[in-house]
């Protein structure tokens, strides 16, 4: 008896085949998200930086990066906008510089032509993730990648004598 059906040695069943997983730690790569607050001079030379996960508020870790530091200005972007922050700059004698976020309802004034010295940051920034290893977190936990860190940090400081 012949049958005249037509079977595909290709492929299993459409019942068998497999659902794709979702991903277990959400919408990140592995779970790896981290973020770099950095402490920089007037110069853009970083002086003291904090690893934090990548879902951290900025503005909670601002205090331990200000603490110690004798500074005449706070630059920090719109991220580190907190009155706890500002209250604290004002006590360690620095006139913070930072612009206010849109749902303050009282909105304070920022310096522009100060403002514009930010640009230190984001090129130490810039110098950190130059290095490959940093740009593309290949550490696996945060004791390594601070310490990958903090050698690039190193390299930079030894690069201007």
């Amino acid at each position: 008896m012949v049958d005249h059906r037509c079977y595909s040695c290709q492929s299993p069943p459409s019942c068998h085949r497999r659902q794709r997983r979702q991903p277990r730690h959400g919408a990140y790569k592995r779970g790896l998200n981290t973020k770099i607050h950095l402490a920089v001079d007037a110069h853009g030379m970083p002086l003291r930086m904090v690893i934090t996960a990548g879902t951290t508020a900025d503005c909670r870790q601002a205090a331990t990066l200000i603490e110690g530091i004798d500074a005449k200005y706070l630059l920090a972007d719109k991220g580190y906008d907190s009155d706890a922050l500002i209250a604290q700059a004002k006590e360690h004698g620095m006139q913070p510089v930072i612009p206010s976020r849109r749902h303050r309802r009282q909105r304070r004034e920022c310096d522009k032509q100060l403002y514009r010295l930010r640009h230190l940051v984001e090129n130490a920034f810039l110098h950190l993730k130059r290095w490959r290893g940093i740009a593309t977190r290949y550490a696996k936990n945060t004791a390594s990648f601070l310490a990958a860190v903090h050698i690039r940090c190193i390299a930079i400081w030894a690069s201007i004598s």
